[in-house]
C-alpha cells in the first residue's frame, strides 16, 4: 500500500481562522492507493508417494508461503499429510522451507525421500 499526500485549497471549509477571519493553516488529506497485495498462486508439482497420495502430477494452490500452499494441498488430500512430513521442498529449483515466501507462478516440488540408488 502506498500513501499520498495532498494539500487542499485553503477554503473557509478547511482552514483555521483567527479571530480577525484570516486562514493560517492548511489541511492535508491522506489519500490510501493501492490494493492488499493478492495472494501468490504457484503450481505445485508432486513426486512419487506425493504423486500416488494426490492422484496428479501438478495442481495450482495459493498461499503466501510455501507452508500455506503445503496446508491447502493437504487439506485437498488428507493422504499427503504423512508424505509431507517427511518431503523436502524446492521453489523454481531452490532448497526452501515452511516459511519461505512465494511469489506468483513459481513451481513447488514436493520431494518424497526416495529409495534406491
Amino acid at each position: 500500500m502506498s500513501t499520498a499526500a495532498e494539500t487542499a485549497p485553503e477554503t473557509a471549509e478547511n482552514a483555521t481562522e483567527t479571530g480577525r477571519g484570516t486562514a493560517i493553516g492548511t489541511v492535508v488529506k491522506q489519500t490510501v492507493t493501492g490494493t492488499a497485495a493478492e495472494t501468490p498462486t504457484v503450481t505445485v508439482r508432486y513426486w512419487a508417494a506425493a504423486r500416488a497420495a494426490t492422484g496428479a502430477e501438478t495442481e495450482a494452490h495459493a498461499g503466501p508461503t510455501l507452508g500455506g500452499v503445503l496446508d491447502a494441498a493437504v487439506a485437498a488430500h488428507p493422504a499427503l499429510a504423512s508424505v509431507v512430513a517427511s518431503s523436502t521442498f524446492l521453489i523454481d529449483g531452490h532448497a526452501a522451507d515452511r516459511s519461505t515466501l512465494l511469489e506468483d507462478g513459481s513451481t513447488v516440488e514436493v520431494l518424497p525421500p526416495f529409495a534406491g540408488g
